[in-house]
């Protein structure tokens, strides 16, 4: 599989779809991370809301014509379950379930011990501590009737879709490949997008908690415009007090989480060490100056000189996450 790299053909193509957009990357090379194209087109509201799809007919023919602008048909896809699809839940099983055996067991359990606020999930695990009696682990679930939309709507268009991921582990991994993670950390990861906020916590690499919050958005009152590079710049028109109320109500729930992972996850034993803030909000500079006034937790961004510049120069920072998808599975 090594040699597949040196053929366009068969470079996997890494798709975000979310509210508002459309993107794709293909990586170059892992270390350091390196992206060989980058491409991105708006979506214009009511096509998806909140992570489902709404209006598949436009849906499709959007994709369709990105697929033709792009040359990605034929490819092999990776791409993100949408946030507000997705639920991270802590579960503990008995000890003497093999390991082999986990995802039956599970399998068995949704919907009477292991309880979820949908039916028919598809889902993975990831394995915690263990004392003996019981097996501590991490469950990842999000209803296989939205996943399964994407999944089909990607073959019916002549991609491949190989693997699922979800946005915090995206951000995390080229977090931690582009060598800012450390040891015995607990990482507040913030993803402000357009129209949504992602918060997720993580100790060491694994996400513990998430949480996920839609913003109002009213094209009415945004400017969107390309770029030459084909990126989208968004510029506010309306009233800048609705976003600062907007900014304001997602503070207030960053802080709530701070203090929830502080007196209930942790006992009061460990307190977040780092913020992380990721996002394609236009306002994101505006939001980490906000950020590291208000709080005493330090407030960091991606480095993006760990990241190599291609001919096209350096992928916008809007497309990070993007790169991150790129890098799973990667070795």
């Amino acid at each position: 599989m090594a040699f597949s790299l040196f053929s366009s053909k068969n470079r996997i193509v890494n798709l975000i779809v979310n509210d508002h957009s459309v993107r794709f990357v293909e990586l170059k090379q892992a270390k350091p991370p390196a992206a060989q194209k980058w491409c991105e087109r708006f979506l214009p509201p009511g096509i998806i809301t909140e992570g489902k799809i709404t209006d598949i007919d436009s849906l499709a023919n959007i994709l369709e014509e990105c697929i033709d602008e792009w040359k990605i048909k034929g490819r092999q896809v990776r791409f993100l379950v949408p946030d507000p699809l997705v639920i991270i839940r802590k579960v503990s099983i008995p000890a003497d379930i093999q390991d082999d055996e986990i995802k039956g067991y599970l399998y068995l359990e949704l919907g009477s011990s292991i309880h979820l606020p949908f039916e028919e999930p598809v889902f993975d695990y990831f394995p915690l501590a263990e004392n003996g009696k019981t097996k501590d682990l991490l469950l990842f679930a999000a209803p296989e009737q939205y996943v399964m939309e994407y999944a089909e709507l990607f073959s019916s268009l002549k991609l491949n879709p190989i693997a699922a991921d979800i946005s915090p582990l995206a951000l995390y991994r080229l977090f931690h490949q582009i060598g800012q993670a450390e040891e015995n950390e607990v990482l507040f990861t913030v993803q402000f997008d357009l129209t949504s906020v992602n918060l997720c916590i993580f100790e060491e690499a694994v996400p513990l908690v998430m949480r996920q919050f839609s913003l109002p958005f009213d094209m009415e009152k945004w400017d969107i415009k390309q770029d030459i590079a084909g990126s989208m710049i968004f510029k506010y028109t309306g009233d800048t007090e609705e976003l600062v109320l907007q900014f304001e109500d997602i503070l207030n729930e960053i802080n709530k989480l701070v203090d929830f992972y502080r007196y209930t996850l942790s006992n009061e034993k460990k307190d977040i060490t780092r913020f992380l803030l990721n996002g394609d909000h236009p306002m994101l500079e505006a939001i980490f100056d906000e950020m590291n006034e208000r709080f005493e937790i330090p407030v960091e961004k991606i480095e993006q000189e760990g990241i190599e510049t291609g001919k096209t120069g350096s992928v916008p920072a809007n497309l990070l996450l993007s790169l991150g998808l790129a890098l799973k599975e990667v070795k």
